[in-house]
């Protein structure tokens, strides 16, 4: 009888330590179901390959955090991630697989512009939120109602800041003559925009104003044609290896004009590191920077620190991380994955991320965003407005350095 007892109370006292162990559990992984998968391309190859791995790097960031916190609505995520090589036709191809065959539970945003714009269409196709760069604004006025940009790389919008600080320069100091090489494409085209109105605005003529192919080999001839032509500013209106090239020509046929004005190559880590000194002084937009004070910046910039070994975080790091934080609050403000429920929710409420505080318009957009950049000392400064100044501006250009 006592032996009975005796194994009566073992039983009882090792179902007493699992259950107890078993409260012990985080939630998170008690909860922790089937994953959510989040499909999509990125460049992680090919031309915009530099960009493209920036930007896997900020996305997958945000789901170590997310899971570390138990996971998106209770469950853990995980990405399905294809190379589409920088080519269109494969993210295209990639976002199609994604939703139809892989059933992903969520699209993530791609790059660069022109491939968002050709995913924009198959995400409204089969209803599925799309929160990306965009494909600039033309692609933001096609009627779609499930793509948001959050924030978007929005071209017309890039020299916004740059511009609006060069109005306060003296006009006798101003540049006058202008030259203008952009890339044959939508990216490219979208720059146009903002410089043919503030041009006129600030009585800059363009003198040269011709587009050219991808990729772009060599700069020599265009670069000998706005020295001949006494063009002292260059907008130079292309991607990362473009504007490597045309900065090496200009040095190489020590061609210095009072500024020199790149489209998105220059706020890359690669940029300096490709450079060095002769990339310093160039003036470029942004919508996100790891100085501005909005909530998640300090940590994203002591995350860099601790792993890439830089002060701030990359532009495309932070694209990543926004997309993701958007998607995020949808998924949560809708308590689930129903895309539309989702999309209804994005369209009527507010929210936060590292580019700060945005509500969508009917087209899917923020209220327009653009911040003044130069590269200083080979860092990314913000110039423009004067409040979130982090460095003074280098105007006109110093001479190249021998």
């Amino acid at each position: 009888m006592k032996g009975k007892r005796v194994k009566r109370f073992s039983l009882f006292m090792i179902i007493a330590v699992l259950c107890g162990l078993m409260l012990t559990v985080p939630t998170a992984v008690i909860g922790a179901g089937k994953p959510i998968v989040i499909g999509g391309s990125l460049p992680l190859t090919g031309e915009f390959a530099e960009t493209g791995l920036w930007i896997e790097r900020g996305m997958r960031y945000w789901a170590e955090e997310i899971n570390a916190k138990g996971g998106l609505l209770g469950r853990p995520v995980e990405f399905k991630i294809y190379d589409d090589q920088s080519n269109v036709g494969k993210a295209v191809t990639f976002a199609e697989k994604a939703i139809t065959v892989d059933k992903v539970d969520l699209l993530f945003g791609g790059y660069p512009g022109t491939a968002a714009r050709a995913v924009m269409p198959v995400a409204e196709k089969h209803k599925v939120v799309y929160v990306s760069m965009g494909g600039h604004m033309k692609s933001f006025q096609q009627g779609y109602t499930y793509s948001f940009g959050a924030p978007p790389l929005m071209g017309e919008w890039w020299y916004e800041g740059f511009f609006q600080w060069l109005a306060t320069i003296p006009a006798n100091q101003r540049p006058t003559r202008a030259a203008v090489y952009t890339i044959n494409n939508p990216v490219g085209l979208s720059l146009q925009d903002s410089i043919n109105r503030w041009t006129k605005k600030l009585n800059i003529k363009i003198v040269i104003n011709e587009k050219y192919n991808s990729p772009l080999s060599d700069a020599t001839s265009l670069i000998v044609k706005a020295k001949q032509m006494n063009c002292d500013i260059l907008f130079s209106n292309g991607f990362f290896p473009d504007g490597v090239t045309t900065i090496k020509a200009a040095h190489a046929l020590d061609y210095n004009p009072k500024a020199i004005v790149q489209g998105i190559g220059s706020v890359v880590p690669a940029w300096v590191k490709e450079l060095g000194a002769d990339g310093d002084f160039v003036f470029s937009g942004t919508v996100l920077h790891g100085m501005l004070n909005y909530p998640g910046n300090d940590k994203l910039n002591a995350y860099v620190k601790k792993k890439y070994k830089l002060d701030i975080y990359p532009l495309y790091f932070g694209f990543g991380y926004a997309w993701m934080q958007t998607l995020e609050q949808g998924v949560t403000g809708a308590k689930s994955l129903n895309q539309t429920k989702i999309r209804d929710w994005l369209k009527t409420h507010k929210v936060t991320t590292i580019a700060g505080p945005m509500t969508f318009d009917k087209k899917g957009l923020p209220a327009p965003i653009n911040f003044a950049t130069q590269i200083i000392n080979g860092k990314v400064e913000l110039i423009f407005p004067k409040n979130i100044r982090t460095k003074e501006p280098v105007y006109p250009k110093p001479a190249w350095k021998k």
